[in-house]
């Protein structure tokens, strides 16, 4: 099987007059329908870590591989091209844009893609808004949404796009235990009922140990990683 990422020595040095390395020599295969922890304490890398596989930022030494593909030789449009139909993004903070509607925010990556007529677009955030919880809301303003509301939109824009992975940076840390439980089971049902595959930093251990498997950072190198 294929690993759908892949990273080979993976290294990323800020060039400041003292250089900081942030991951050095990292080598990891994350195997598609998989639910992943990056763990680690504050300052280790992860999110680092998880910017470099989002093809968000390049590394300094190493390769990342997407579905076997070298990711090293792309144009940054051809990088962009890759987020867009293979990766969705679910941040600490949701980052939806204020003047936009619940369903507006999640078309946001289908228009960047540009597959899809406006009507498609439309039916299709209107289909991932339902399957969240969030029919009710969906020509709601972020401002207007409960906390555990907004990420689970956030989490609906990730999917818009269909893709096959989904990176999140502490995607339940702003919220309270409720919602946490709630957007983790929706994240955990992002691979036992729809086959994509989740990588998740978090902080939280008990978390971690409910997923499939653990990467765990220290000092931006890998330390373990636990089946």
């Amino acid at each position: 099987m294929t690993a759908l990422i892949a990273a080979r020595g993976l290294t990323r040095v800020l060039p400041e007059t003292v250089p900081v390395t942030l991951v050095k020599d990292i080598s990891l295969e994350i195997d598609p329908n998989s639910f992943v922890a990056i763990t680690g304490p504050s300052g280790s890398g992860k999110s680092s870590l998880l910017y470099l596989l989002g093809l968000l930022d390049r590394p300094t030494n190493g390769t990342i591989l997407v579905e076997g593909r070298d990711t090293g030789p792309m144009s940054e449009a051809e990088r962009a091209r890759t987020r867009l139909s293979m990766i969705g993004f679910v941040f600490q903070f949701h980052f939806l844009l204020p003047e936009f509607s619940a369903r507006q925010n999640v078309e946001i990556p289908m228009r960047k893609m540009g597959r899809l007529a406006p009507r498609e677009m439309r039916g299709r955030a209107e289909e991932l808004l339902d399957a969240l919880g969030l029919a009710d809301h969906r020509n709601k303003r972020p401002d207007q949404l409960s906390g555990g509301q907004r990420q689970r939109v956030a989490v609906a824009r990730a999917l818009a796009n269909d893709p096959p992975l989904v990176l999140a940076d502490e995607p339940t840390g702003s919220l309270d235990s409720q919602s946490s439980e709630q957007v983790f089971e929706i994240l955990r049902s992002l691979v036992r009922e729809r086959g994509k595959t989740v990588v998740a930093v978090t902080h939280d251990l008990d978390m971690a140990a409910r997923m499939d498997r653990r990467v765990h950072l220290v000092d931006g190198m890998l330390a373990e990683a636990e089946d």
